[in-house]
């Protein structure tokens, strides 16, 4: 039996992936507008036509989350009250 691409509950969807030609002068001013968010230039036009999509009311609602910008932290945060967190020891005195 085969599986439905994108169904839930499944193995991950893969991403998409498209060719797009592009004026040299748009690449270069999406490059930098990309740097100025912290994002590569591939994040950057997900993001724009997210929003594009969004705001015509046209974004599927199974579409999966944007990934968080940047590299992954090196280790989960400590939480508070924990042994790096502080306050594990009660309130703190006045």
């Amino acid at each position: 039996m085969s599986e439905e691409p994108g169904t839930p509950g499944r193995r991950p969807r893969q991403r998409k992936q498209v060719l797009l030609r592009l004026d040299p002068a748009v690449h270069d001013a999406l490059a930098r507008w990309a740097g100025d968010e912290l994002r590569s230039v591939n994040a950057q036009i997900e993001f724009l036509l997210r929003g594009a999509l969004a705001e015509a009311g046209r974004l599927p609602k199974d579409a999966g989350a944007m990934r968080r910008r940047g590299r992954p932290p090196k280790r989960p945060e400590p939480e508070a009250g924990g042994p790096d967190g502080g306050a594990a020891d009660g309130p703190p005195e006045e």
